[in-house]
């Protein structure tokens, strides 16, 4: 068996592109899940509709024209024609239930390595979030640096006007000799 998953594995980097963020959610769609499995899309949804109960709004959703004219204006797809439904979308728990509807060896082999992909997905945007904190933290701090350098620079100014105010400018190799030159 084990040389068989090494013989549908499916690169990381093809799972990844076609997790995309919909709704504020990591969602793979109908098309693409059917593609992985190796099933032509309106099995896959047949197989959904038998199981209904197994997908609620949270694992699974209809995207809206919007939406679906939106992601194919990102990803520049355009083989998509020919559909006549909109794509379902799947978040991560409804492909996860995709395994208990899909029973073959390859949706289950396909399914653990796309679970594996979300887990590094959610991982890498947890690194991100953390490295994001961290910027605006050390941006806060150069604000409030750069707010106290101008208060020195300024102070700095004040203290110089006030030198050269308050001393007599006397002017060196001139003297004055009470007569104009006219």
């Amino acid at each position: 068996m084990a040389k068989r998953i090494s013989k549908l594995a499916i690169p990381d980097e093809i799972i990844t592109n076609k997790i995309y963020l919909v709704r504020d959610k990591k969602v793979m769609l109908d098309k693409d899940l059917a593609e992985l499995y190796g099933v032509e899309t309106r099995r896959l949804n047949e197989q959904v509709k038998r199981n209904i109960g197994r997908f609620p709004e949270d694992f699974m959703f209809q995207l809206t024209k919007e939406e679906f004219d939106i992601l194919i204006f990102q990803i520049g797809a355009s083989s998509w024609g020919g559909r006549r439904k909109l794509p379902y979308a799947f978040t991560e728990q409804g492909v996860a239930m995709l395994s208990g509807v899909l029973n073959s060896e390859r949706a289950i082999t396909v399914n653990i390595q796309i679970m594996r992909v979300f887990t590094k997905v959610r991982e890498i945007l947890m690194d991100n979030l953390s490295v994001r904190l961290e910027i605006e933290e050390i941006k806060k701090k150069l604000v409030n640096q750069d707010k106290n350098i101008e208060l020195i620079f300024s102070y700095l100014d004040e203290m110089i006007e006030k030198h050269y105010t308050n001393k007599p400018v006397q002017v060196k190799g001139f003297k004055p000799s009470g007569r104009n030159k006219d």
